[in-house]
């Protein structure tokens, strides 16, 4: 392992090492987060892709025949160093950022898809592993024969049969993307951060139940204001939507929150998303295919747009109507109390709320009592011990990036190390909105070593107040879930090669494990493990139980074609016969004609903060969701079919789909935990859309 030392000639005897170039000497070998500092990266990221250029040459330079130990593996293995150091800055840059780390990255992503796109177009390398997969005759396993098959795929993809003139042409777009995509994700948090409402007159909190006016005070101190402070991150906009009384408050947020990336200002990302389509339909065209959308399913388990374009069609078909229906439903509503008519975009969620409570007698404010954070967490702990046989014990001696980050430690039934878990659940300035998931190290069980994962998930939730707790709505205790999801899949991966270990697997698969669990929020057993009033700690109710369950269809139509709506943009942009030669805006308004159920506005776009599929990897892909949603559906029926804590069902679902990664095609390991092909209609089922046997 190279060691930089840095000698400050006036002090001999001082020695400054880089700590992110030499082995983490802390517990289980984590990150030392207390020890990096910005200047540590740059120097970090240069001597690291010198040790994975030295790496590669190796595997080019050696006399032997090509084989799949001496290039496919080895080439597997190069670059760890350079892996480690990207993956910390870039999650932290997410995370915990700041201008400072932004100037950086700016400086170190195009180093990085340099090195990488040389890499892939290296014509000696190619050649090695073009004679590898031309001659395969050695015997490998399974996951052998699938890294081989995607190593050469790889290659292929990304332009190694192009002409000289083609590549160097794809080295500048691939540059220029990485860039636009970082610059991309800055504007959007700082038009977030830049926005506040400030409320000094106590009769514009009229509707807003008090756990979030306490919360919009402490905003206030926060940021040096008088009165209420009110922001577009999630925890503070989504409750002001739902209960503020205030229309036309109301509307200065919606308008603030969907103009992000698209004011007349400095963070304006309207020209960056034109220039991104683009350069990817440009690239697509360069390795041979008609659009992005095309290049990008070739390796998903869609395989082609039509497939996509399919399954909107099989769920418009009952969505569409029903959500119309559903909207017209709020609208009586709104009527009925002198309201506005037409309802616009600002009013939706005030008027769907009333419904909701009127229908079921539930809301959020009823149900935030019974959702502290720390009993959640418990819960889904508690889940995945019940179903995985597993153990979380939290640790004080893990270094953090954040005070709030809380670290633990992932135990086998047997006591042995699993994984470290960081949690990280509260807004703050550096962070952008959202939720995920994400990895600090990977698994991998090289040199007959069994390296263990080092996983995070990353939230947007409800802080405490002075007064309370950190309280969740019910949908935040689903996103809570839902991370976790994906936290399991990296926690408990379970193979050999680390670039097919864990969540590396197609995207439209990686959402499987996390959409599923969000089921067992919805269920008795398990939200009798943690859903307990934070003051008295008596459970919930089971009149709450049956009110969460018989309300689980409001407005599943309207969110199904609202899915289907954020796809189609994204598909609007990807499969393209030319780029559109007309403004962000308007080309909105043509994509989205079909699920479009509010007039258009011109004031709000959604793509300029469509990270997503901009500054995330969901480009060509946000259809994932819903193709992901029909697998979700159909593995539930099973375990309801077998009793959803039911060990043998969950034991196939750990061997078969959370320890087994990318191992092998998304089917096979499908059908490997359920016997059988997923039946398309359960997505339409689980959604109330088509009668099942018992309502028939």
């Amino acid at each position: 392992m190279t060691l930089v030392l840095i000698i400050f000639v006036s002090k001999p005897k001082q020695h400054m090492i880089n700590p992110l170039l030499q082995p983490f000497d802390t517990v289980f070998a984590t990150v030392p987060f207390e020890d990096i500092t910005l200047a540590n990266y740059q120097p970090a990221i240069i001597k690291a892709i010198e040790a994975a250029k030295a790496e590669v040459q190796a595997i080019i330079d050696t006399t032997e025949a090509p084989n799949f130990l001496n290039t496919i593996e080895a080439l597997e293995r190069s670059g760890s160093l350079m892996g480690t150091v990207a993956g910390i800055f870039f999650n932290l840059n997410s995370a915990e950022t700041s201008d400072e780390m932004q100037a950086i990255a700016q400086d170190i992503s195009p180093i990085i898809t340099a090195f990488s796109t040389e890499l892939i177009l290296n014509e000696a390398l190619f050649a090695k592993v073009k004679f590898v997969f031309d001659n395969q005759s050695e015997n490998l396993t399974e996951e052998q024969a699938y890294l081989l098959e995607k190593t050469y795929k790889s290659f292929v993809r990304n332009g190694a049969n192009l002409n000289e003139n083609d590549k160097e042409r794809l080295k500048t777009i691939n540059t220029r993307l990485a860039k636009l995509s970082l610059t991309f994700g800055e504007h959007l948090l700082k038009d977030t951060n830049d926005f506040m409402l400030v409320v000094t007159d106590e009769k514009d909190l009229a509707g807003l139940p008090q756990g979030v006016i306490e919360a919009a005070e402490s905003t206030a101190k926060q940021k040096e204001q008088e009165g209420y402070v009110f922001t577009i991150e999630y925890p503070s906009y989504i409750p002001f939507m739902k209960y503020s009384e205030n229309r036309d408050l109301r509307q200065k947020m919606h308008l603030a929150f969907g103009s992000r990336g698209f004011q007349d200002n400095d963070n304006n990302n309207e020209a960056i998303v034109l220039e991104i389509a683009a350069l990817r339909h440009e690239k697509a065209n360069l390795l041979g295919y008609a659009s992005h959308a095309k290049f990008i399913l070739e390796e998903r388990m869609a395989e082609d747009p039509a497939k996509v374009y399919a399954l909107w069609d099989e769920l418009l078909e009952f969505a569409l109507p029903k959500a119309k229906e559903e909207l017209a439903e709020i609208q009586d509503l709104a009527n009925d109390l002198n309201g506005p008519s037409p309802l616009e975009r600002w009013d939706f969620s005030y008027y769907s709320e009333l419904l909701k409570n009127k229908k079921f007698a539930i809301n959020d404010e009823i149900l935030k009592p019974y959702f502290q954070l720390g009993n959640v967490i418990s819960g889904a702990f508690k889940t995945a011990e019940d179903l995985f046989d597993i153990q979380f014990k939290e640790r004080q001696d893990i270094q953090k990036y954040h005070e709030d980050v809380i670290t633990y430690e992932v135990l086998g039934s047997d006591g042995q190390h699993l994984a470290v878990f960081y949690a990280d659940f509260f807004p703050r300035a550096g962070k952008r909105s959202g939720a995920w998931m994400t990895s600090f190290r990977g698994q991998n069980k090289y040199d007959d070593q069994d390296q263990r994962p080092h996983v995070a998930i990353v939230c947007n939730f409800t802080k405490p107040t002075d007064s309370k707790p950190s309280l969740l709505t019910f949908n935040e205790v689903t996103t809570l879930f839902h991370e976790f999801g994906h936290a399991l899949h990296g926690m408990l991966a379970n193979g050999y090669y680390e670039s097919l270990s864990g969540t590396s697997v197609f995207w439209d698969f990686v959402e499987l494990p996390s959409q599923l669990m969000e089921n067992w929020c919805y269920e008795k057993d398990c939200l009798d493990l943690f859903a307990k009033h934070y003051e008295t700690g008596e459970p919930i109710p089971v009149e709450l139980i049956n009110k969460i369950k018989a309300s689980i269809h409001f407005l599943s139509a309207y969110q199904t074609v609202r899915q289907v709506g954020l796809g189609q943009l994204d598909m609007a942009w990807h499969d393209l016969d030319k780029v559109p030669d007309t403004s962000v805006l308007e080309w909105e308004k043509q994509s989205g004609e079909r699920t479009a159920l509010f007039a258009p506005e011109n004031e709000t776009v959604v793509s300029t903060a469509f990270s997503h599929i901009f500054s995330g990897g969901y480009s060509a892909g946000y259809y994932s969701y819903k193709w992901a949603e029909v697998l979700e559906a159909d593995a539930f029926e099973y375990f309801q079919e077998t009793g959803i804590f039911n060990q043998k069902t969950a034991k196939l679902f750990r061997e078969n789909i959370l320890e087994r990664g990318g191992s092998a095609h998304p089917m096979t390991l499908y059908k490997g935990f359920r016997g059988q092909a997923p039946d398309s209609k359960a997505l339409l089922r689980k959604s109330g859309l088509i009668k099942t046997n018992i309502d028939a």
